[in-house]
């Protein structure tokens, strides 16, 4: 059965639509080309006719004018539109006009360097050119990495990579930032939040060290659709561009489906589970044949997925080993075999974290199911996108969850289909970021009397980059730096970039060693140290491909996790304790009912105990403690504390008004759910009052809680509209929350809590 087909069934089948809230069909779409700009290689025009390019797209045709012209240009079209060739191009012609100029190209993830590195292997055996093309990463061999430094034409990296790797080794890669002509940055709207922010400070630090050499080189930028690409790419390199964002590649008929899984229980609100759903759904196009990728929201959500599609795969008497997971955490050999064999056809279903959501290839896809809502309008596209790159017809399912912005969603499908995808946030100037890329650019070069870090931009206005002399100062106080004169060296004997990750809040990753096989322990995986808590505290069940290992012992000082195989029925998940306080408060003002205010918290985590749940039913089996140290945070936060007359507000209400404000705000936001937290204190030793705390996720912050403390009205109304509009009782998943956890008339309490602040806010403008 072919996807035109299924789709046929799915139409045909009463049950099915019972549960589709939205079914939309995005019809085919015909190209529309741009031609060749003048003076481009006639050899590499040559060789791109040959490979069926006879004709650029007309946004390749733009990026590719813009590139050449020495103007930094950022590209912004869907998934499968060609943006490979709007770098590729420009990059290859100006070395085939001059041997000795260079470029250096950032991806976020080492599969897309894999990637590019094949393109441009291909591309450049084609013209028959020397053009030394090479990745430099973690994984390079000590006896390459020489040879890349002094004679690579195009050098292939990650942002970590240009961090820890090039940029503090500036005096070994003289020729290439002397010679450097262009920077590509692929995957631009990845870069957001606390990675966008780090980048930034990155980039700032390679246009020094250009500077250094004598080189301005332009700035490629590609990304899939967002709100702001113009101002994230300003953002990112401190420079003005030109954004092209009219997509002229074709598209084949696309079949997207909303899918919202009855109510099993409406007392309690509770949903039939979509990770069942979604199963079964992914199980049916399996057994029919048709290659499927399912995204799942986190780790241990793809580890069981992984197992039941195995189960239901030796049912269908399919090889259990054609279904694979793919997340953060497997070895790269392993991430590796599963791409060729998506791409090839032997694994026809693959259950993946975000981590596959980029453009590594992985072939001809036909179907996509999503376990929920990505998060973001532009990652559900994304995520889309990965089916029916080919041309062929293609499906794209999201299974809701009971979660509130899952229901918001498939509620108002018209909110998804005709709105804009999310803006892309990043905050360079973030204390705790840029200290550290100040460390590491003094490292670097010394810093001068008058310096600035990052370029002013357009100088009248001074808009990008900071004067950092007051830092400098205080850095010199902490003796890392030393002054003499009028400049700032580095004096201390660390290596400053090796204490910085850039895409978390911790540098510190854990192993996790595999002990089954006794005198044969094995390295299967690693992981973050903030997820470590709640995944791999001692007595958790670790999922890898399917396999579950029992957590032996958790060495918290070496950052090692120790795992034996084992074959139980349940799964853990582990539950967090947290504690809050103010340290500076940056804006207050009053509003209906109370006071919002937005500053500087200090927030501390503690694992406190873990469940055992039961495969297939989902019920909670056992549970245990757990005894590991506390984690600390200090970020920003939105608050609203509610004025005198509701200090006897109940916890049923506030922590309910919390929970609903939590899971509608990332849609005004456009963030993911996961960039923000809420914490709600019934008396709160700051304010003395009710106080609900919405705060960023990062250290630091990137912005979200002065947003919201700017769009406190919209989202209080947001918030009573939500619950309005839920069809429980009492309280439920999808909206505050499951009455039998936070009280009796959950719903009921916050819907009365909210109305007394949009009545005082009527009050008020009457």
């Amino acid at each position: 059965m072919n996807v035109a087909q299924y789709v046929e069934h799915l139409r045909a089948n009463p049950a099915a639509q019972a549960n589709i809230t939205s079914w939309r069909t995005l019809p085919a779409r015909e190209p529309t080309y741009g031609e060749w700009p003048r003076g481009l290689n006639d050899g590499l025009v040559r060789v791109l006719e040959e490979r069926g390019i006879r004709a650029p797209y007309s946004h390749q045709a733009s990026a590719i004018e813009a590139a050449i012209a020495d103007r930094d240009v950022v590209v912004i079209t869907p998934t499968a539109s060609g943006k490979t060739l709007c770098y590729n191009v420009p990059v290859v012609d100006a070395i085939l006009r001059d041997p000795e100029a260079r470029a250096l190209y950032l991806f976020p993830t080492k599969a897309l360097a894999q990637d590019q590195l094949s393109e441009l292997h291909g591309l450049v055996e084609a013209l028959g050119a020397d053009i030394r093309t090479f990745t430099y990463d973690g994984d390079t061999p000590a006896p390459a990495r020489k040879a890349i430094r002094s004679a690579g034409h195009i050098v292939i990296t990650n942002p970590d990579m240009l961090h820890t790797g090039i940029l503090p080794h500036h005096t070994g890669w003289t020729h290439l930032f002397s010679k450097l002509r262009y920077v590509v940055i692929d995957e631009m709207h990845y870069y957001r939040g606390v990675f966008g922010s780090h980048l930034a400070n990155v980039l700032r630090r390679l246009r020094r060290v250009c500077a250094h050499y004598g080189a301005n080189p332009t700035f490629i930028l590609s990304s899939a659709t967002i709100a702001n690409p113009a101002d994230l790419a300003r953002a990112l390199i401190e420079k003005d561009v030109i954004a092209i964002e009219e997509n002229g590649a074709p598209r084949a008929e696309k079949h997207v489906i909303f899918y919202n899984p009855p109510v099993v229980n409406r007392q309690l609100g509770i949903r039939a589970s979509s990770v069942l759903t979604a199963r079964r759904v992914a199980a049916d196009l399996i057994g029919n044949h048709i290659q499927t990728i399912l995204f799942a929201r986190s780790r241990l959500t793809v580890e069981i997925l992984t197992t039941y599609l195995r189960d239901d795969a030796r049912k269908r008497r399919i090889d259990p080993s054609a279904i694979r997971g793919y997340r953060g955490g497997y070895l790269p050999t392993e991430r590796r075999t599963i791409e060729r064999g998506l791409r090839d056809g032997s694994i026809a279903g693959v259950v993946s974290t975000n981590a596959l959501e980029l453009g590594i290839d992985i072939g001809s896809l036909d179907a996509c199911v999503m376990v929920g809502y990505p998060g973001t309008i532009a990652s559900t596209w994304q995520q889309a996108g990965r089916a029916g790159r080919r041309g062929s017809v293609s499906l794209a399912i999201m299974v809701a969850t009971s979660a509130p912005i899952d229901q918001f969603i498939v509620n108002h499908p018209d909110y998804f289909f005709d709105h804009r995808v999310e803006s892309g946030l990043i905050n360079p100037n973030n204390l705790l970021i840029l200290m550290s890329h100040l460390k590491c650019g003094a490292f670097e070069l010394p810093f001068s009397d008058g310096d600035r870090f990052g370029d002013p931009g357009l100088s009248a206005s001074g808009r990008f980059g900071v004067e950092p002399s007051e830092l400098l100062n205080v850095l010199e106080e902490e003796r890392v730096l030393h002054r003499s004169g009028q400049r700032w060296y580095w004096s201390t004997e660390k290596f400053p970039a090796d204490e910085i990750s850039l895409r978390s809040a911790s540098i510190d990753n854990f192993v996790i060693v595999d002990e089954t096989d006794v005198g044969n322990a094995r390295l299967i995986g690693e992981m973050d140290r903030i997820a470590v808590p709640t995944m791999l505290h001692e007595d958790a069940i670790y999922i890898h491909q399917g396999q579950q290992h029992e957590v032996t012992r958790l060495d918290w000082d070496n950052k090692k996790a120790y795992v034996r195989r084992v074959d139980v029925d349940y799964y853990t998940d582990a539950d967090l304790a947290a504690d809050l306080s103010i340290i500076d408060v940056a804006a207050s003002r009053p509003a209906a009912g109370g006071e919002r205010s937005w500053g500087e918290v200090a927030l501390s985590f503690k694992a406190t105990i873990f469940k055992k749940i039961k495969f297939d039913t989902h019920e909670n089996v056992g549970w245990g403690k757990i005894h590991l140290p506390v984690q600390d945070l200090h970020t920003t936060a939105y608050w609203f504390a509610f004025d005198d007359a509701r200090a006897t507000i109940s916890d049923t209400a506030l922590q309910g008004v919390a929970s609903v404000i939590a899971n509608v705000a990332p849609i005004y936001l456009m963030c993911d759910p996961r960039d923000i937290g809420v914490h709600h204190q019934t008396r709160a030793p700051f304010t003395g009052k009710p106080t609900i705390f919405v705060y960023d996720s990062v250290p630091g912050g990137v912005g979200f809680a002065e947003k919201l403390y700017a769009m406190h009205d919209e989202i209080v109304a947001v918030a009573r509209a939500h619950l309005e509009t839920c069809a429980c009782i009492d309280g439920c998943p999808s909206c505050v929350g499951p009455w039998t956890e936070i009280g009796r008339d959950a719903r009921g309490s916050a819907i009365a809590l909210l109305d007394t602040l949009t009545s005082a806010a009527t009050a008020i403008r009457a």
